[in-house]
């Protein structure tokens, strides 16, 4: 499942390639290491929005009933329409190259990086938190299922990937249409190859 990604395709040409005229992202940087935590660049039902990657689930409470503050990267898309802390979250798209995976012990691991011949859109989840001090702040969190053969060698998980035409049935279709769209990507249509030259240090 995707814990970092990568864009360096210009914004401009994402939006031309899902045939959306918005021109609001055009001065947005090529990024070769997103982490969780940095804002992200969502397609909405409102168009492009940007957002924090990680997600405090609005309504989660403990056993006292205090609302818990642990963040989430990734949604499972096996149980997420089901459990009331995502009751009323809305749905986005989050549009990459690609993303990187790793394996391996500790102080060992192996960086892998996965694409494909074009971008690639993940099927998210969105909302609005309200922080401390009254602050809103949106919020994105990618949707998880099983992974292909192509990636169960490195991961059991992977996010749920989109072709461009489902693009408006995961914005605005019912639960039951999302739900269809969670399966894993077809084989054989993304490259995978070791990361050796990202530097980690930087955006």
């Amino acid at each position: 499942m995707p814990g970092r990604l990568f864009l360096t395709t210009p914004m401009s040409d994402i939006a031309h390639w899902l045939g959306i005229g918005d021109d609001t992202c055009d001065a947005e940087p090529p990024r070769r290491n997103i982490q969780p935590g940095q804002e992200v660049i969502c397609l909405t039902t409102d168009g492009f929005q940007r957002m924090r990657w990680g997600m405090i689930p609005v309504g989660r409470v403990n056993a006292r009933g205090r609302p818990v503050m642990e963040t989430i990267i990734n949604a499972r898309s096996e149980t997420f329409f089901d459990k009331s802390a995502f009751d009323g979250v809305g749905r986005c798209a989050l549009v990459v190259d690609g993303w990187y995976e790793w394996t391996g012990e500790t102080r060992k691991k192996t960086a892998w990086r996965i694409c494909g011949p074009e971008p690639l859109i993940f099927a998210a989840i969105c909302d609005t938190w309200q922080a401390p001090g009254g602050r809103s702040l949106r919020q994105v969190a990618t949707v998880t299922c099983a992974p292909n053969s192509d990636l169960e060698p490195i991961h059991h998980r992977m996010g749920v990937l989109l072709e461009r035409g489902d693009v408006e049935t995961w914005l605005h279709g019912d639960d039951q249409e999302a739900a269809a769209l969670c399966n894993p990507w077809p084989e054989g249509r993304l490259t995978i190859e070791k990361a050796e030259d990202v530097d980690w240090s930087a955006p």
